[in-house]
């Protein structure tokens, strides 16, 4: 019968080996919640009490303490330092370290740490190296090129951090050992080393077998059970797309 493969072990989720250790991270990087629109006309001002490590993260992250009270963690642009003061608001100045809304960022800014909606803390533009540039404003929103190459408008009350976020380069640092690759990859809830389907035997994996010319196709329905739930999933087409340009 074989044992079940590593998509059905991993799937029940009490198994150490497969658990992510979330209990070393730090905190959610993300800005303050927004009280009131207000912020658009205001400027409120802040120090960065310290720069921490955060377990399974890229980027450092940066302790924000505001003179409201309220403190959040968030990522760090290149260029930013402890106990610097920042700004956050409509009214900040356009400068590295700086929250502001995007529809008051001048056009050509590079920015990081995007809201795709207003409030929700900050989700594009978030890893080593990644930033977005402003393109211009429009009626439907400002429009904003991803890292991704592709643009999208976002409300203008969405909020953005001047800058690059710290620690480009780092994937050009190769790892040397296997036991610093199997580190980070559990520190992110990885998996690590991966067998492929075809080194295993027929009992092991859909895609097992010693027969190497008879490859099964890859494509996989979505409504799959576990055990045949492996390669590419509801793929419409086979291999990947040529870019566009």
């Amino acid at each position: 019968m074989g044992k079940r493969i590593r998509v059905q072990r991993r799937g029940r989720g009490n198994s150490p080996t497969f658990r992510s250790s979330t209990h070393k991270r730090v905190a959610p990087a993300q800005y303050p919640l927004l009280e009131t629109k207000d912020y658009l006309e205001t400027t409120i001002e802040g120090v960065i009490k310290d720069l921490v490590h955060d377990p399974g993260r890229g980027t450092p992250l940066a302790l924000i303490k505001f003179e409201n009270g309220k403190t959040c963690y968030t990522i760090v642009p290149e260029g930013v330092h402890a106990s610097q003061r920042i700004q956050m608001g409509g009214k900040a100045l356009v400068e590295v370290g700086n929250i502001l809304p995007v529809g008051k960022i001048p056009e050509g800014t590079i920015v990081c740490n995007m809201e795709l909606h207003p409030g929700d803390g900050g989700k594009i533009a978030k890893s080593s190296g990644a930033y977005a540039t402003v393109v211009g404003h429009t009626p439907q929103g400002t429009m904003i090129k991803l890292p991704s190459g592709k643009s999208r408008y976002l409300n203008d009350h969405c909020r953005a951090t001047i800058g690059v976020v710290s620690g480009a380069g780092r994937t050009e640092k190769p790892f040397l050992k296997a036991g610093a690759k199997f580190h980070m990859m559990k520190a992110k809830g990885h998996k690590y080393p991966r067998t492929r389907g075809r080194a295993m035997i027929a009992a092991l994996h859909p895609y097992g077998s010693s027969k190497k010319s008879a490859r099964k196709v890859t494509t996989v329905s979505r409504h799959a059970p576990p055990g045949k739930k492996v390669g590419l999933i509801a793929a419409r087409s086979a291999g990947q797309k040529k870019r566009r340009r």
